[in-house]
């Protein structure tokens, strides 16, 4: 018998902007990701490219790039292919869909004294499709997009005001939806304001004067909201269950000298450090000392640790791609894995990223070490005893459509069938992993750098880096084998 409980929630992963299209549809509001533009790969070089300032979104808004392509800005189509989309994720088995609401799909600005009908009523569409075939919708409410507007008047996140009108959005939904979602994250990532603020904060870093105290201050105001978020959450529904969600960099030393486990520890202490915020409601010792190391001076107003002590959350949820080493002393700068930010600062909540050569590396430099993921469950449950879900997980990487439309992905398989055993060993052991929702269930455009070629799912979507293609969906192998992993309970994994 498997030791995966039939309750199991066995899905797949997405976010509205990277998903559904439509931008300019349904009464919606530009977002922030809607300003993100293509770059190709021979210029990225896989680096991330979410960037935007102020002066070029202005520009943008003015017209004076319409000769770039804004991938996000249509995503997959999602919008008008849904219920093809989720009757096709029905076949595969699936009893849970990971997905975001856009926030200016319901408040088109952010900051509006009323939501836009018209976008409430198409996820209502969708939770109706979803819980037809008896899939559980997990609801993220910001998923690395909002208003632009907001990021315009306030700068994003480093405004408190944001709170407000985040829980006015958050009430919304939640009074909409309290029949038809029960799961709920209030923000994707939330750790990455540290590393992309314009990504996961709305902000235009170049506004400020100080990077660390404007992003120190902004995930403040992101934590408050969170807790906030969980307090009304549990008002309006009791049942509601409202979860983190951190993605997730395990580091190992690179050597076995004392300097390099110090590193490490170092290092993993920056995901604690957003989970003990949330499923603690505390700022930890270290991050306090960092603070006052670095003269971040983060304003509180007089209830605020009241709330974040209050209103932790139900569940830690956490994406897990690849692991990492670091070291107190490179060799050389070769030994830095590829995708660190150019000109990243170097310290304690910054750690260096250093290749470990008993890992194979994807086509975007992601190293592949499915025990990692044993590990960070374990880590995650010893530290805070809450249930846990593995809510992105994946291989991004090019996939074939042969003349006959099929796609024969038995690296993706391979991939995944060695992270979900490793995820099997943890469950059997008595961890509480009540959900896996693997990233990009269908073909989407990529968070970091806004392909599409970067494949994850096991619905492949007939579009190019360009929108050149019929966006047709066709199952991949890895869409039967999925539907055999499921409907086995993780037992068949072959």
């Amino acid at each position: 018998m498997s030791q995966i409980p039939s309750d199991f929630l066995w899905g797949g992963a997405t976010a509205a902007n990277q998903l559904e299209g439509a931008y300019n549809e349904g009464g919606k509001g530009l977002s922030t990701a809607d300003m993100v533009k293509f770059v190709p790969r021979e210029v990225s070089q896989g680096t991330n490219t979410e960037t935007v300032t102020y002066a070029e979104a202005l520009e943008i808004i003015a017209g004076q790039h319409d000769n770039e392509y804004y991938p996000k800005r249509w995503g997959v189509d999602f919008y008008h292919h849904f219920k093809e989309d989720i009757a096709l994720m029905a076949e595969m088995g699936m009893t849970c869909f990971r997905m975001s609401i856009s926030w200016p799909r319901i408040f088109p600005h952010g900051d509006d004294l009323e939501p836009n009908e018209e976008g409430l009523q198409f996820y209502d569409q969708v939770f109706d499709e979803c819980l037809k075939y008896g899939i559980e919708p997990l609801v993220t409410l910001s998923h690395y997009e909002m208003p632009l507007h907001l990021s315009l008047e306030y700068n994003g996140w480093e405004n408190r005001k944001c709170i407000d009108f985040f829980l006015t959005y958050a009430k919304t939904v939640f009074e909409r939806y309290k029949h038809k979602v029960k799961y709920w994250i209030p923000f994707n990532e939330i750790n990455m304001s540290l590393h992309l603020p314009y990504t996961g904060g709305g902000i235009f870093i170049e506004k400020s004067n100080n990077k660390l105290q404007t992003t120190f201050q902004a995930l403040h105001h992101q934590f408050v909201a969170s807790a906030l978020t969980t307090k009304l959450a549990r008002e309006i529904n009791s049942q509601f269950q409202i979860g983190s969600m951190l993605g997730l960099s395990l580091y190992y030393p690179k050597t076995n000298a004392p300097e390099d486990i110090l590193a490490a520890q170092t290092a993993n202490r920056i995901n604690y450090f957003f989970l003990d915020v949330l499923s603690k409601g505390e700022y930890p010792t270290y991050a306090n000392a960092y603070f006052q190391k670095n003269q971040v001076q983060i304003h509180m107003e007089e209830n605020d640790l009241k709330i974040l002590k209050d209103n932790t959350i139900d569940f830690n949820s956490f994406s897990y791609y690849y692991s990492l080493c670091t070291c107190a002393h490179p060799e050389n700068e070769e030994s830095l894995v590829a995708f660190v930010p150019e000109g990243e600062v170097i310290d304690e909540f910054h750690p260096r990223k250093v290749r470990n050569n008993n890992l194979e590396v994807t086509d975007w430099g992601f190293q592949i070490d499915p025990i990692g993921l044993r590990i960070a469950i374990n880590e995650i449950w010893d530290r805070y005893h809450k249930p846990i879900i593995i809510s992105e997980n994946g291989l991004g990487t090019y996939d074939t459509l042969t003349t006959d439309k099929k796609i024969h992905d038995n690296y993706r398989i391979q991939y995944l069938r060695e992270h979900i055993a490793q995820m099997k060993i943890c469950v059997e052991e008595g961890i509480p992993v009540i959900g896996y929702t693997s990233w990009g269930c269908i073909d989407i455009v990529s968070a970091g750098t806004s392909e599409r070629t970067k494949r994850y799912g096991y619905i492949y979507v007939d579009s190019d880096d360009y929108g050149n293609g019929t966006f047709n969906r066709y199952k991949k192998d890895s869409f039967y084998w999925y539907k055999k992993v499921i409907a086995s309970h993780g037992e068949d994994l072959d």
